[in-house]
């Protein structure tokens, strides 16, 4: 729980968020148990505004690059601003299942 405990609070303290959820997925991968590698994060933040797609993603790559150049395999980035986050209701994609590693052998 230290990584995604780590995420959560460096993206609170860089974007403060309107809405954020940090959910560790890596149990749907052919990971060890209790592992903190694949993560999906949800942030909501007025700081995305006028800003696109890809500029987002690169400031939370940015804010997480520790992360990502150590503990974390895999992040699932969805991003909003809070005028897009009320039209989807306040609902992001649910990620698919792992078709990696031994999953794909099964």
């Amino acid at each position: 729980m230290i990584v995604q405990q780590e995420i959560e609070q460096i993206l609170t303290d860089q974007f403060q968020p309107v809405a954020l959820e940090v959910v560790n997925e890596s149990h749907m991968h052919s990971v060890p148990a209790n592992s903190e590698t694949h993560f999906k994060v949800v942030l909501v933040s007025v700081g995305f505004e006028g800003k696109r797609k890809v500029a987002r993603h690169q400031q939370v790559y940015g804010a997480l690059a520790d992360q990502l150049a150590g503990p974390v395999h895999a992040l699932a980035l969805h991003i909003y601003t809070p005028g897009e986050w009320a039209e989807r209701e306040g609902a992001a994609p649910a990620s698919p299942d792992c078709l990696g590693g031994s999953k794909a052998e099964a």
